[in-house]
Protein backbone atom coordinates (compact mmCIF):
# COMPACT_ATOMS: atom_id res chain seq x y z
CA UNK A 1 0.00 0.00 0.00
CA UNK A 2 1.70 3.19 -1.27
CA UNK A 3 1.21 6.17 0.94
CA UNK A 4 -0.01 9.61 -1.02
CA UNK A 5 1.77 12.77 -0.44
CA UNK A 6 -0.42 15.05 1.50
CA UNK A 7 -0.35 18.86 1.26
CA UNK A 8 2.30 19.02 4.31
CA UNK A 9 4.39 16.61 2.39
CA UNK A 10 4.57 19.18 -0.57
CA UNK A 11 5.57 21.50 2.45
CA UNK A 12 8.47 19.87 2.86
CA UNK A 13 9.75 19.57 -0.53
CA UNK A 14 10.32 23.01 -0.30
CA UNK A 15 13.70 22.46 1.48
CA UNK A 16 14.79 19.95 -1.20
CA UNK A 17 17.97 21.66 -3.48
CA UNK A 18 21.38 22.84 -2.72
CA UNK A 19 21.57 26.03 0.30
CA UNK A 20 24.43 27.67 1.36
CA UNK A 21 24.34 28.93 5.15
CA UNK A 22 25.43 31.06 7.92
CA UNK A 23 25.29 30.63 11.45
CA UNK A 24 25.89 31.88 14.56
CA UNK A 25 25.71 30.24 18.08
CA UNK A 26 25.76 31.26 21.24
CA UNK A 27 28.20 28.55 23.21
CA UNK A 28 27.93 30.43 26.91
CA UNK A 29 26.90 33.14 28.79
CA UNK A 30 28.91 36.48 28.32
CA UNK A 31 30.99 34.92 25.79
CA UNK A 32 30.81 35.96 22.09
CA UNK A 33 28.59 34.53 19.38
CA UNK A 34 30.97 31.47 16.89
CA UNK A 35 29.76 32.11 13.87
CA UNK A 36 30.21 29.18 11.25
CA UNK A 37 29.35 28.90 7.37
CA UNK A 38 28.60 25.76 5.24
CA UNK A 39 26.14 24.26 2.60
CA UNK A 40 23.36 21.65 2.89
CA UNK A 41 22.12 19.29 0.40
CA UNK A 42 18.30 18.23 0.66
CA UNK A 43 16.72 15.55 -1.46
CA UNK A 44 13.18 13.59 -1.26
CA UNK A 45 12.72 10.68 -0.89
CA UNK A 46 9.83 9.30 -2.59
CA UNK A 47 7.57 12.75 -2.11
CA UNK A 48 6.77 11.94 1.52
CA UNK A 49 10.65 12.33 3.24
CA UNK A 50 13.71 15.33 3.02
CA UNK A 51 16.92 14.01 3.93
CA UNK A 52 19.14 17.15 4.45
CA UNK A 53 22.81 16.52 5.27
CA UNK A 54 24.71 19.67 6.30
CA UNK A 55 28.85 20.38 5.84
CA UNK A 56 30.20 23.35 7.60
CA UNK A 57 33.46 24.68 9.92
CA UNK A 58 33.01 26.09 13.16
CA UNK A 59 36.26 27.68 14.51
CA UNK A 60 37.82 25.50 17.06
CA UNK A 61 35.60 22.86 15.99
CA UNK A 62 36.75 21.47 12.48
CA UNK A 63 34.62 20.30 10.52
CA UNK A 64 31.59 18.53 11.40
CA UNK A 65 28.70 17.16 9.57
CA UNK A 66 24.95 16.51 10.45
CA UNK A 67 21.78 14.92 8.45
CA UNK A 68 17.93 15.89 9.45
CA UNK A 69 15.28 13.82 8.29
CA UNK A 70 11.80 15.27 8.27
CA UNK A 71 8.23 13.75 7.21
CA UNK A 72 4.66 14.15 8.14
CA UNK A 73 2.50 11.16 9.58
CA UNK A 74 -1.12 11.69 8.76
CA UNK A 75 -1.66 9.31 11.69
CA UNK A 76 -0.69 12.14 14.17
CA UNK A 77 -1.16 14.86 12.22
CA UNK A 78 2.09 16.10 12.80
CA UNK A 79 5.54 16.66 11.19
CA UNK A 80 8.07 13.74 12.42
CA UNK A 81 11.57 13.84 12.36
CA UNK A 82 15.02 13.34 13.45
CA UNK A 83 18.51 14.86 13.81
CA UNK A 84 22.07 13.66 14.07
CA UNK A 85 25.52 15.67 13.50
CA UNK A 86 29.29 14.87 14.27
CA UNK A 87 29.50 16.21 17.34
CA UNK A 88 27.31 14.62 19.34
CA UNK A 89 25.84 11.20 20.32
CA UNK A 90 22.19 12.01 20.96
CA UNK A 91 20.01 11.26 18.59
CA UNK A 92 17.05 14.32 18.37
CA UNK A 93 13.34 12.81 17.68
CA UNK A 94 10.89 15.56 16.01
CA UNK A 95 7.73 15.89 16.32
CA UNK A 96 6.02 19.68 14.99
CA UNK A 97 3.31 21.71 13.71
CA UNK A 98 3.53 23.83 10.83
CA UNK A 99 1.79 27.61 11.39
CA UNK A 100 -1.09 28.95 10.03
CA UNK A 101 0.77 31.48 7.80
CA UNK A 102 2.16 28.46 6.53
CA UNK A 103 5.74 29.69 6.77
CA UNK A 104 7.11 28.37 9.66
CA UNK A 105 7.85 24.86 11.35
CA UNK A 106 8.42 24.05 14.82
CA UNK A 107 9.90 21.27 15.69
CA UNK A 108 9.70 19.90 19.20
CA UNK A 109 12.39 17.76 20.83
CA UNK A 110 14.79 16.86 23.99
CA UNK A 111 18.00 16.37 24.41
CA UNK A 112 20.82 16.68 26.81
CA UNK A 113 20.74 19.88 28.64
CA UNK A 114 23.04 22.92 28.27
CA UNK A 115 24.40 22.86 32.19
CA UNK A 116 25.57 19.18 31.55
CA UNK A 117 24.49 16.01 29.71
CA UNK A 118 22.83 14.21 33.32
CA UNK A 119 19.79 16.76 32.97
CA UNK A 120 17.46 16.57 29.99
CA UNK A 121 15.84 19.92 28.20
CA UNK A 122 13.01 20.82 25.64
CA UNK A 123 14.36 22.29 22.66
CA UNK A 124 12.50 23.91 19.43
CA UNK A 125 14.18 23.87 16.08
CA UNK A 126 11.84 26.16 13.80
CA UNK A 127 12.34 26.95 10.23
CA UNK A 128 11.25 29.88 8.74
CA UNK A 129 10.73 30.18 4.75
CA UNK A 130 11.08 34.26 3.93
CA UNK A 131 10.61 33.20 0.37
CA UNK A 132 11.49 30.29 -2.00
CA UNK A 133 15.43 30.92 -1.51
CA UNK A 134 15.59 31.89 1.97
CA UNK A 135 14.88 30.20 4.79
CA UNK A 136 15.88 30.68 8.52
CA UNK A 137 16.40 27.97 11.35
CA UNK A 138 16.70 29.13 14.93
CA UNK A 139 17.21 26.75 18.18
CA UNK A 140 16.11 27.39 21.06
CA UNK A 141 15.88 25.58 24.72
CA UNK A 142 13.59 25.74 27.63
CA UNK A 143 15.01 27.46 30.31
CA UNK A 144 14.43 26.93 34.02
CA UNK A 145 12.86 30.23 34.11
CA UNK A 146 10.21 28.33 31.97
CA UNK A 147 11.04 30.88 29.25
CA UNK A 148 12.65 30.36 25.39
CA UNK A 149 15.78 30.75 24.96
CA UNK A 150 17.42 31.43 21.61
CA UNK A 151 21.17 30.49 20.97
CA UNK A 152 21.73 29.74 17.37
CA UNK A 153 20.38 31.08 13.79
CA UNK A 154 21.64 30.34 10.73
CA UNK A 155 20.33 32.05 7.32
CA UNK A 156 19.86 29.47 4.62
CA UNK A 157 20.17 30.60 1.17
CA UNK A 158 19.29 28.78 -2.33
CA UNK A 159 22.23 27.82 -4.39
CA UNK A 160 21.64 28.99 -8.16
CA UNK A 161 20.84 26.01 -10.28
CA UNK A 162 22.32 25.53 -13.63
CA UNK A 163 18.73 25.58 -15.21
CA UNK A 164 18.03 28.84 -13.20
CA UNK A 165 21.42 30.30 -14.79
CA UNK A 166 20.68 29.51 -18.27
CA UNK A 167 16.84 31.04 -17.66
CA UNK A 168 17.97 34.20 -15.88
CA UNK A 169 20.66 34.86 -18.84
CA UNK A 170 17.63 33.98 -21.27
Amino acid sequence: MKAEPQNEHQWLQKLVGEWSFEGECLMGAGQPPVKSTGAETVRSTGGLWTLGEGRWEMPGCGPMTSVMTLGYDPRKKRFVGTFIASMMTHLWVYEGALDASGTTLTLDTEGPGMSGPDKMAKYQDVITFEGDSHRILTSRVLGDDGAWHQFMTAHYRRKASRSMLRASVA
